[in-house]
Parts: C-alpha cells; structure tokens; sequence
C-alpha cells in the first residue's frame, strides 16, 4: 500500500548500493525534488551511495548544479548507464575524468531490456547495435578507463542469426515524475510530455522486491478513467507532491491538454524557440542541406528527424507541403505531431499519440520508419558515421543506433567541414566564402555509431547530404552523385576528400 510522504521520508527509502532507475527524457520530466532530496540526504549523512543509476534517455535539466548532478559529483554513485547524458553538464565532464564508471548504451535497447526485466527475462535479444561501437567485438559500452563490466552487452548467435544480448542490474528503486494521483494511488501523466518507461521500470522494481518512489504535481480524489491511470496504485510505495515548475503557455501546449491543428504547428513552434534558452540556428549552410534533404519526402512516409541540423528538414518540408503528407515521430513515444528541440527536445506540438517509449522503439526496430534524417560528427571512406563521440566530448548514441539499423532510407544532414565555415546561396548558386578548419569527412571515425557494411547488407539506400553536395553510400564506399551549381567538383569536394570516392 503506497504512502504519501515529504521527498526527505521517501528519500531514507533508498539504501547504500541500490540500482535506481530514472523515467525521464534527456531534459523533461525528471522528478527533481527526489533528485535534490537526495543530495541533501548524501550531504548529511554520505548515504544512500554506491549507487548505480539507469536511465533509457538521460536525466539532467541542462544545470549543473540542479537535479542528480550534486550527489553524482560528491560521489554518491559508482556506475551510470544511460542512452544520452546530453542535458547532464557536469556529469559528462566527471565521465570522461575516469571519476566512476559509465557505460553508453542505445536507448531503444535500454528501453527494451528494462520492460524484459519487467517480464522476468534477464535481458533483451537486438540487432540493434552489431558492427557499431557497443559490439563487444568492437570497443563495447564502456566510455572510460574504468567502465570493463562486460557483462552489459554479449554476442550471441541463435537459430544461426546473430544478435546483441542487452543485460541490466536488477534494478530495485524507480524514481518517477507523474501529474496526479488519485486515492486509490493511480498515477496519471495528463500534463506531462510523455510517459517513457514509467510503467515498466516499476513493474521490473516490484519483481525484484524494490521500491516505487513517484513525485506528483498533485492528489486528486476522482480516481482516473483507467486507460489514464498509467501506473496503477498496487505498484506503488510512496507518493511525493511536489509544487510544479510554472509553465507559460508555449510549453503548455506541448501536454496534449488541447488540440494544435497543422496550421498551427510553425505558430507554436515559434512561441517555443522565443521562451527557449536553446533557440535554434539558422544558417545558410543548414538551409541548403534542409532544402536539398526535404527533397528525399514521400507522401505518407512515418519519419524521425535528429536534432541539429536535421531540424532544417522539418522547415523545408513545411515550406514545400510535404510536411502535412508525412507522419513524424520521437524517440519518446510520440507520433503524429510537430517534435521540438532544445531543453524540451522529446516533446511533440499536436500529437495524434503518445504511447510508451518502448512500443516506439519496437516501430523503429522492425523497420517502420520509411526515413530518417540524423546528424553526423565524422564519415569515413566506407560511410561510416560517428554521430556520438568528439575529441575530449560526448554526448551519447541516444536513438541514434536503433533510428538507423534498419530505416530503409537512411539521410545523414552535416556541412562537409566547420568551425569557421561561410556559405551562401544566391539564386540556387552555392558560393564557398570560407572553408572550416575541421574535416567532417575522414579516413578513419573515431567510434562507429553507424555501420555501413551492416546498411549495404541490410539493403538500405543511404546518403550523405551537404552545403555543398550529395554522397551515396555503396557497397565500394561513398559515390558522389550531386554538386550543387556554383560549386567546383574538383577544388570544392575532391580535393578536400582524405579519401578518393566514386563520381
């Protein structure tokens, strides 16, 4: 029988060596009040610790000095696992100090093997993941000196079919954000952007005889419709009420709690950069290489578009009509809507649905997707991509890996060089005023997050879309197929290219 308590009483719930697991999505919905409890708790008394922390997406709220990021500094946890530490800055920095291990899984994978546990299963099969850096015949997940815990990822052939085995602790503290909960102790989500693996993580923490620690907006006495009530009551230990952060009306309308017809989409959108302290760029060399890339649309096309770059697609295909004949999606669990991007990237303006993270990643592993557009930090000459790791950074695979196994078309969205980079287009020509000083095309990646021997197998089309022109992937390697007008072939591509490809 859950108990409502303050986040201090719900905080002596969790003990020296405990795995938690975190339902959040890179910078929304993390239950910061139980985070911050925790730390004051660790600052007293230096307990709960030797802890190890999972989480599908990550959970910071891009502040160093807010949410986990305290008690992880000072030394309340031994090991993380995490899809994406992005919204995590000082976190990040530790990890790559060798301050305590760290090990970067795909999220779809993370996602997966939490709802297995939740099943009584020790794990989750994948082909999500084979050839590219968390192979353990690779480098494996580990991200620094001291992360060697093998037991996280396993090769494993069956039925002749080879595959990735994805292993978690047993996890055995949930720590959750919701909206309500009624008398009964049935958490709803009505105003939150997601739900992500809520109810999974809880049912795998009461399989293992663990606690269930869920920080709510509110107690209402109606009990919820039950198709609301996302975590029902029975698997709940402790109720945290907690004041919400006030929201403005851009980021209220990212709940779902009204409708947000097409024709508002862009008017939304825009409410949302101007409240944001992440707005987006708009540079020349984005808007060439998302004009050319919305050209790869087709009408009914289910799509993911990556954050970055890859957002000029969604402007593109706005402006040319393409983006009111395609389905979107994020790795969150939402679909059919508009998804932003910056400290509230998982969201979506006007979602036809929004179901559990895993269901969305079962679409993206089986190949529902017809497209996607990603980033990439580095291409190599076989078409490799390292999207995840830069020199002395990283942010993390993310949906990255999963997104791309096994989309049919596959668009990666990056300018041939940068840092220092200056294009323009006037009338269609494409004029190169200043080239960068950093290659994006290289010999060698530095990690692979994108396998390209695994897309020529898998049969999928793959293209490599620039300021400047347009690769594609082939079983040789990278063939130039398009230079844009006003650029030169020889001085403007090849010469630049470390590496000699098809024309």
């Amino acid at each position: 029988m859950y108990e409502v308590m303050s986040a201090d009483e719900a905080i002596r719930l969790i003990r020296d060596g405990d795995c938690i697991c975190v339902n959040s999505f890179v910078g929304i919905e993390n239950p910061v009040e139980l985070h911050e409890a925790l730390y004051k708790r660790y600052q007293r008394m230096q307990s709960p610790s030797h802890l190890t922390i999972i989480s599908s997406a990550g959970f910071g709220v891009w502040d160093e000095n807010r949410n986990a990021e305290g008690y992880i500094r000072e030394g309340a946890v031994d090991r993380l696992i995490c899809g994406h530490f992005g919204a995590m800055p000082s976190t990040k920095k530790l990890v790559l100090e060798d301050r305590f291990e760290a090990y970067n899984l795909p999220l779809g994978c993370i996602s997966h093997a939490i709802r297995a546990q939740a099943g009584g299963l020790p794990g989750a099969l994948s082909k999500v993941g084979l050839d590219i850096f968390v192979d353990p015949r690779k480098e494996g997940p580990g991200i620094n000196r001291l992360s060697i815990d093998d037991s996280l990822v396993k090769y494993v052939e069956v039925d002749g079919e080879e595959f990735l085995y994805y292993k978690l602790p047993k996890i055995t503290v949930a720590l959750i954000k919701g909206t309500a909960a009624d008398r009964k102790g049935n958490i709803s989500f009505d105003d939150m952007f997601m739900s992500g693996d809520a109810l999974s993580i809880c049912q795998a923490v009461k399989a293992n005889h663990g606690r269930v620690i869920v920080q709510v907006d509110r107690l209402v006495d109606t009990p919820s419709r039950p198709r609301n009530a996302i975590i029902p009551g029975c698997l709940v230990d402790a109720i945290v009420v907690a004041e919400p952060e006030e929201r403005n009306e851009a980021y209220s309308a990212l709940t779902g709690s009204f409708e947000i017809p097409y024709s508002e989409w862009n008017a939304w959108n825009e409410k949302i950069d101007n409240v944001s302290s992440r707005q987006r760029s708009n540079s020349a060399a984005g808007n060439i290489i998302g004009r050319r890339a919305a050209k790869e649309l087709r009408v009914d096309d289910i799509v993911n578009i990556g954050i970055g770059i890859p957002e000029m697609v969604s402007r593109h295909a706005r402006k040319n009509g393409m983006l009111d004949m395609v389905t979107l999606t994020v790795e969150s669990g939402g679909i059919g809507g508009f998804p932003v991007s910056g400290e509230v990237f998982g969201a979506m303006i006007g979602a036809a649905s929004v179901y559990d993270m895993a269901n969305q990643f079962d679409l993206y592993d089986n190949g529902g997707l017809d497209i996607c557009f990603m980033g990439a930090l580095e291409v190599d000459r076989q078409g490799n991509v390292n999207a995840h790791r830069g020199t002395g950074a990283f942010a993390g695979i993310g949906g990255f890996a999963n997104i791309t196994a096994k989309t049919p078309t596959v668009v990666f969205c990056l300018t041939f060089n940068t840092k220092g980079l200056e294009v323009s287009q006037k009338k269609g020509t494409v004029t190169i005023e200043r080239e960068g000083t950093i290659p994006k095309f290289v010999e060698k990646v530095k990690s692979v997050s994108f396998s390209a021997s695994r897309a020529i197998a898998n049969g999928q089309k793959v293209l490599y879309v620039t300021e400047r022109c347009v690769f594609r992937l082939t079983p040789k390697g990278l063939k130039l197929i398009e230079a844009y007008p006003g650029v030169d072939v020889q001085r403007d591509i090849l010469d630049r290219l470390p590496f000699d490809v098809e024309s």
